[in-house]
């Protein structure tokens, strides 16, 4: 138990502080981040800790063959849910609105994409090793849930206040519905047993927040 509780905040901490350097300090092209930067710093010490060192398969992190069919179709299910909580997100944040750049054909797949990579490697780290690791120590998956999206959230304070400059209004809601939406990703984890279905939870609300940020 103690050595899953350090993996993970080793993992946690490493990501936070250096993930949240390089939005204090650089400030590169977002599908530069999303795509190469965010993969190789979240993705590569996970999948170092999860085959080097716990010598465990890829089917730990969720991605599990016979829970793919399920977690899709719920996700996909309760993925436009989700993408409605992305647009009004976006509201908060700078209060445009996807009407405002739609139809945008040009940008539309690109912007999907880069959403796709965004999901992966976040719900990968959060749901698929964080979550899935604390719930294998509470036993319960409601405490991980909750534990791994306070941190989630967190981990959105740099960007939140580097990048975005929020007020304090803006960041206590952004966080709000960050915990909300992670919460909500976790639950249907939980339940599918497939990270596939928090992937395209992510997916469709990080969808409009790409797309109108392209």
């Amino acid at each position: 138990m103690k050595e899953k509780l350090r993996h993970i905040g080793r993992l946690y901490v490493f990501i936070f502080i250096f993930w949240g350097l390089y939005r204090l300090v650089f400030r590169l092209p977002q599908d530069f981040e999303e795509i190469i930067l965010k993969p190789l710093l979240w993705l590569g010490p996970t999948f170092y800790l999860v085959y080097v060192i716990e010598k465990r398969k890829f089917s730990s992190l969720g991605y599990d063959v016979k829970n793919f069919k399920n977690g899709i179709i719920k996700g996909l299910a309760f993925g436009a849910m989700f993408f409605l909580v992305g647009v009004f997100v976006n509201y908060i944040k700078d209060g445009s609105s996807l009407l405002d750049n739609f139809p945008a054909k040009e940008i539309l797949l690109p912007s999907f994409f880069l959403a796709f990579i965004t999901a992966v490697s976040e719900e990968t780290v959060f749901r698929g090793y964080i979550m899935n690791r604390l719930k294998e120590i509470l036993g319960k998956g409601l405490p991980a849930n909750i534990i791994s999206s306070i941190g989630f959230a967190l981990i959105h304070l740099p960007i939140s206040i580097f990048v975005y400059h929020y007020n304090v209004e803006q960041l206590i809601a952004y966080l709000v519905l960050i915990i909300l939406t992670s919460l909500g990703s976790g639950l249907l984890f939980d339940w599918t047993g497939s990270v596939w279905a928090s992937i395209l939870i992510h997916l469709f609300w990080g969808w409009p927040i790409a797309f109108l940020n392209k």
